[in-house]
C-alpha cells in the first residue's frame, strides 16, 4: 500500500502539479479501492486509488458521465491514470443519508428527493452497451446465498430435495425480474451511496458496476435499505408514489400497481439473497467483519416479503426456521 501511495502522490505532483499534496484517508467501502480528500486552492477533491489488478476505472468514468449527462448529481472526473488506477474527482462532501435518516423530520424529504433522481435516472440515463443483468448473473447473485452464507459461514447443507425447492425459488424470482421494463440500473442505490448535497440533491456515489436491468431493483435498494429499515406500509407508500410517477411517464403500460408492488417485493428478495451471500464473503474471504450485523435485517425481509407468496414457501422456511436461528448462535 505504501508503494502505491508513493505512486499516487507522484502523479498528483509532477503529473497534474499540485504541489505537495495533503491526503487525508476516508473510509474505506467493500470493495478494493481507496479514498483520499485532497485541498487544491481551497476546494476539496476527492482522489480514488482502485488498484488495476483488482479495479477497472473505466466504467466508473463511463456511468459518472451518463448520470451527469441525464442531469444527475455524480462527482466529475478532473482527472484520470487508467494504468495506474488513479482518479481525480468533485467532492460530494461528507453529509451521507444514513446518519441522517434517523432524524424523522428528514426523512421524507430525503427519500422524496432519492425518489425524483430514480425517475430521472431511469427515464433519461443512456442504458445501451452497459452489461445485462441477464438469468446467469441473477442466479449467480442468488447462488452468493448458498455458498457464502450456507456453506460457508452457517456450514449448513441441504437435502437433495431441499436444493431443487431452493434452486425453483431462484428460478421464480430471476423470471420475474427478467419480465419487467429492463433500464439504467445503478444496483447500489441506498442510503450509503446517497450524499445530501446543498444544489440537486442526492449526490450519487458507487455507481461502477451499473447495467442494464429491472425497473424495481434500484427502488427495492433504496427502499428495503441493508442499512436501515422502514414498517412495510411506509415503503410500499414511497414505492407507490415511484410507480405514480414512472406511469405517468408511459414506462409501465398495462402494468397495475399490484403487479408492481409483486415485482418489487420478488426483486427485493432477489437482492437480500445476494447482500447477505456478499456479508458473509466480505468477513470469510477480505476479513471485513463489519457486515455481519447487517445479516440479520437484511434476511428478516426475505421473511416479512416470502410469508405472502407461496410459490416461495421453500426459500421462506429455509430463511425462517433454519438460517435466521442458525446464525443467532454463530
Amino acid at each position: 500500500m505504501s508503494q502505491r501511495l508513493n505512486l499516487l502522490q507522484d502523479w498528483l505532483q509532477n503529473v497534474i502539479g499540485i504541489h505537495a499534496p495533503q491526503l487525508v484517508a476516508i473510509t474505506n467501502d467493500a470493495s478494493f479501492r481507496r479514498y483520499f480528500r485532497l485541498t487544491i486552492n481551497g476546494v476539496s477533491h476527492i482522489v480514488m486509488d482502485a488498484p488495476p489488478d483488482k479495479e477497472d476505472c473505466s466504467p466508473f468514468i463511463d456511468i459518472a458521465q451518463r448520470l451527469r449527462a441525464s442531469g444527475l448529481n455524480a462527482p466529475q472526473v478532473l482527472e484520470s491514470h487508467l494504468e495506474q488506477g488513479f482518479l481525480l474527482l468533485t467532492d460530494l462532501g461528507s453529509q451521507l443519508y444514513l446518519p441522517a435518516l434517523t432524524n424523522e423530520a428528514m426523512v421524507e424529504s430525503l427519500y422524496g428527493d432519492a425518489l425524483k433522481a430514480l425517475v430521472l435516472m431511469q427515464a433519461h440515463t443512456y442504458s445501451d452497451g452497459l452489461p445485462l443483468y441477464d438469468h446467469q448473473l441473477l442466479h449467480n447473485e442468488m447462488n452468493l446465498f448458498t455458498d457464502w452464507l450456507l456453506g460457508k459461514h452457517l456450514k449448513l447443507s441441504l437435502e437433495a430435495a431441499q436444493r431443487a425447492r431452493l434452486k425453483n425459488c431462484f428460478e421464480l424470482l430471476s423470471t420475474a425480474a427478467l419480465l419487467q421494463p429492463q433500464v439504467f440500473v445503478h444496483r447500489d442505490y441506498h442510503s450509503r451511496n446517497l450524499m445530501i448535497v446543498p444544489k440537486k440533491n442526492p449526490g450519487i456515489l458507487d455507481f461502477q458496476d451499473a447495467v442494464k436491468g429491472p425497473v424495481t431493483y434500484d427502488l427495492v435498494s433504496l427502499l428495503r435499505d441493508c442499512y436501515i429499515a422502514w414498517p412495510r406500509e411506509r415503503v410500499n407508500g414511497w414505492a407507490k408514489d415511484f410507480y405514480t410517477q414512472i406511469q405517468e411517464l408511459g414506462m409501465l403500460k398495462d402494468i397495475d400497481e399490484t403487479e408492481f408492488l409483486r415485482w418489487f417485493d420478488w426483486m427485493g428478495i432477489q437482492r437480500h439473497l445476494k447482500a447477505s451471500g456478499i456479508f458473509a464473503r466480505l468477513y470469510h474471504r477480505d476479513g471485513k467483519s463489519g457486515y455481519l450485523k447487517d445479516i440479520p435485517r437484511t434476511l428478516n425481509y426475505i421473511v416479512e416479503v416470502g410469508a405472502d407468496y407461496p410459490e416461495l414457501a421453500a426459500l421462506y422456511q429455509l430463511v425462517s426456521e433454519r438460517v435466521l436461528p442458525q446464525l443467532e448462535g454463530v
